[in-house]
C-alpha cells in the first residue's frame, strides 16, 4: 500500500501540474479572431476553423449582434494567414456541420495580426437550401398564369420552339457537338487569343488617347461621304465609262495576245541592248542637251536656215600649224584619261607661236619685229 502512494501521489501530482501549464500557457499557442457573418446555419461552438481543409483552431462563441452574428474563434499560432484574409463557412453537405474556412493561403506579405476583426465584407456563407426554394417560387410565379403567361405568351413561345424543333433532334446535336469543339479549340488557343484581347484592348486604348484626331478623321470622313454623295452621278457615269473602257481592252488583249506576245518579247530585247548600253546612254543623255540647244541656236527662222561657220580656212591653218592639238580634241571624245593625247603629243611634238613644233628653236625676235635683248 505504501509502495502504491508512493508512485500514485506523485504522478497525480504532475499530471495537475501540466493540465494548469496548458490552461495558463494555452494564450502563448494560438490566436484569436473576430468575424461578422450575415448568419451562421450549422455553426456552433466547438465547430472547425479550417485553412485548406485541415482543422487549425475551433469556434469558440457564436453570438447574435443586431443584423449580423458575431463569431470568435482561435486557430494554432503557429499557422500563418494572410492580413487581407476572408473567412468563408463551407457546407460540406446539405445536411451536416459547417466549418469556418479561413482563405486564401498564406504565400508571403503581412500576416493576419492576433485579435483581428473581419467585418461583413471580408466574410461569406453559402447559399441555403431555403434560397434555392424561394428563388424557383418567385420564377414559377413570374412565368406562371398570374406573370409572363397571363395572355398565353409564354405557352406560344414553347409551342413555337416545339415546332421549330421538331425532327430537328440529329442536327441539334451535331450544332452542341461543335460547339463543343469549338470550346476546346478556343481552351487550347487561350493563350493566343488572350493575347488578341490585350492588342484589341491597346488597339482601342490607342483609339481613347487620341479620340481628337479620330473625331477629325471622322469628319473628313463624312466630308468626303458628302462630296461623293453630291457627285454620284458623275462618279456613277465615270464607273460605267471605266467599265466599258476595261471591256474594251480586255477585247483588244484577247484578240491580239499573239501580236502583243511578239510586242513584249522585242520590248524585252530592247530593254536588255538599252541595259547593256547604259554608259552610251548616259553620255548621250547628258549631251544631248547641249546639242540641241546648239541647233536651236544655228536656226535662221526668217531664211529658214541653219546658219553655222564651218571655218574651212581656220581647219586648215591648224592641221598644218598644229596638228597635234587637232588630233588630241579628235581622239580626247573616246579618251578620257589623256594617254592617246599624249602619244600624239609625243609622236607629233606641241607647236609653238608662228607654227613651229616645240622641238625647234624658238625665235625671240618675231622676225626682226622687236630687239632682243641681250
Amino acid at each position: 500500500m505504501s509502495v502504491l502512494k508512493r508512485v500514485v501521489v506523485p504522478g497525480v501530482l504532475v499530471l495537475l501540474l501540466v493540465a494548469a501549464a496548458l490552461t495558463m500557457f494555452r494564450s502563448d499557442d494560438t490566436k484569436t479572431l473576430t468575424a461578422h457573418f450575415p448568419r451562421t446555419i450549422s455553426i456552433y461552438e466547438g465547430s472547425d476553423v479550417r485553412v485548406l481543409g485541415v482543422a487549425v483552431g475551433t469556434v469558440d462563441t457564436v453570438t447574435p449582434a443586431g443584423t449580423d452574428v458575431v463569431v470568435t474563434m482561435h486557430y494554432d499560432a503557429d499557422v500563418q494567414v494572410p492580413a487581407d484574409a476572408k473567412a468563408v463557412i463551407v457546407a460540406p453537405s446539405i445536411v451536416g456541420d459547417r466549418f469556418v474556412q479561413l482563405t486564401p493561403v498564406y504565400t508571403g506579405g503581412q500576416v493576419l495580426a492576433d485579435g483581428a476583426t473581419l467585418d461583413e465584407d471580408r466574410t461569406a456563407v453559402p447559399l441555403e437550401l431555403d434560397q434555392i426554394y424561394t428563388s424557383l417560387d418567385d420564377l414559377t410565379v413570374a412565368l406562371g398564369p398570374d406573370g409572363a403567361n397571363r395572355k398565353g405568351a409564354l405557352t406560344d413561345l414553347l409551342e413555337t420552339t416545339a415546332r421549330n424543333f421538331g425532327g430537328e433532334g440529329a442536327k441539334l446535336h451535331r450544332t452542341i457537338e461543335d460547339f463543343g469543339r469549338l470550346s476546346t479549340t478556343l481552351d487550347d488557343n487561350k493563350e493566343e487569343l488572350f493575347g488578341s484581347a490585350r492588342k484589341l484592348e491597346g488597339f482601342i486604348g490607342t483609339l481613347a488617347e487620341n479620340d481628337g484626331t479620330v473625331r477629325r478623321f471622322n469628319d473628313s470622313l463624312a466630308q468626303v461621304s458628302s462630296m461623293l454623295s453630291g457627285e454620284r452621278e458623275e462618279l456613277s457615269a465615270a464607273l460605267e465609262n471605266l467599265s466599258t473602257a476595261l471591256g474594251q481592252v480586255t477585247s483588244f488583249v484577247r484578240d491580239n495576245r499573239d501580236a502583243l506576245g511578239q510586242n513584249i518579247t522585242g520590248l524585252n530585247r530592247v530593254s536588255r541592248v538599252l541595259v547593256k548600253r547604259r554608259a552610251e546612254l548616259d553620255a548621250i543623255l547628258d549631251s544631248a542637251p547641249l546639242a540641241l540647244n546648239n541647233l536651236a541656236l544655228t536656226y535662221n527662222p526668217e531664211a529658214g536656215t541653219l546658219d553655222t561657220n564651218a571655218n574651212l580656212g581656220e581647219l586648215v591653218h591648224q592641221i598644218s600649224s598644229d596638228p597635234a592639238t587637232l588630233l588630241c580634241g579628235i581622239v580626247g571624245q573616246a579618251d578620257r584619261s589623256g594617254d592617246l593625247c599624249r602619244l600624239v603629243e609625243q609622236g607629233l611634238g606641241r607647236s609653238a607661236p608662228g607654227g613651229r613644233t616645240s622641238g625647234d628653236r624658238f625665235d625671240p625676235t618675231l622676225g626682226g619685229l622687236v630687239g632682243e635683248r641681250r
